[in-house]
């Protein structure tokens, strides 16, 4: 075979240029001012939503060209909140906003000690009354030395000293009643009330009487808890002036009936209970 046969050899160069060499990331920028200003956008319209008029104008005093700074605008008290720097309490000026300052600082710190020292009053004297509560609890609780009652009442005596004054509580058991059927008092309340009576000539507080019940059964078509704790508090008084209590120290009888139970069970038959709290003297 000849060489004027042969198919001549062709090379073809292909010269690869970028398609986008013309702009390179631009369009990166472009979104990026984009997607800033849509968030300046709801930025925006959040702050026209979540902010008062008066914050809004001070938002807009401070970004005003013209002034540095309103001299009656402050943007309120909240998150955005400010004061202006001509304001009589943040900037003194010609001598009134420092004279203002000074005596609202004078004033804020007498009435500051003022009340601090009505507050240490009281809590002497709260702390006077509690040593005169201690000599109630001893003769009832028997700390002291010997109690004045009984083991078995004994067990039915809770005291506990609170705000209001000292509460002293008496409660029933399984196996021990302060009231018969109805509002009738059992041997242990009138032996418990004659002990306190004795122990209520220690102090001189006034007392007051809160009878509570357990709660009955939900199948009970009339709920008796509130007539029965209004006669129970009613006879405990009764019980107290036979024991001749002076009539005029006792402020208060109430009846509480199911609504302030001592145990989580409502039913709980602890829950059954006379409390009389000695008063505080205000």
């Amino acid at each position: 075979m000849s060489g004027d046969n042969m198919a001549p050899v062709i090379i073809k160069r292909k010269k690869v240029v970028g398609g986008d060499g013309h702009h390179g990331g631009a369009w990166k920028v472009a979104y990026a001012d984009f997607v800033t200003a849509m968030m300046a956008f709801f930025m925006l319209m959040w702050l026209l939503n979540a902010t008062t008029e008066k914050q809004r104008k001070g938002i807009a005093d401070y970004f005003t060209p013209t002034i540095a700074m309103a001299r009656v605008s402050g943007g309120g008290n909240g998150a955005l909140g400010g004061d202006s720097v001509f304001a009589q309490n943040t900037l003194p000026r010609v001598g009134t906003g420092s004279t203002s300052l000074y005596t609202a600082a004078t004033t804020s710190k007498d009435d500051d000690e003022a009340r601090f020292s009505s507050g240490e009053e009281g809590e002497e004297d709260g702390a006077a009354q509690d040593e005169q509560f201690k000599p109630v609890e001893e003769m009832l609780m028997g700390r002291g030395g010997e109690s004045m009652v009984a083991d078995d009442a004994l067990k039915h005596i809770v005291t506990e000293v609170t705000d209001e004054g000292l509460v002293v509580q008496f409660f029933e058991t399984d196996g021990a009643r302060l009231f018969d059927e109805g509002a009738n008092p059992t041997p242990l309340l009138k032996e418990l009330a004659h002990v306190l009576v004795q122990a209520a000539e220690v102090v001189e507080n006034p007392l007051a009487i809160e009878a509570h019940t357990s709660a009955y059964p939900i199948v009970v078509a009339e709920n008796p808890s509130w007539s029965v704790t209004a006669q129970r508090a009613a006879a405990f008084r009764e019980l107290l002036m036979t024991e001749r209590l002076a009539p005029n120290r006792i402020r208060r009888v109430t009846a509480f009936a199911d609504r302030e139970p001592a145990r989580r069970n409502r039913m709980d038959v602890r829950n059954n209970r006379i409390e009389v709290v000695f008063l505080r003297n205000r």
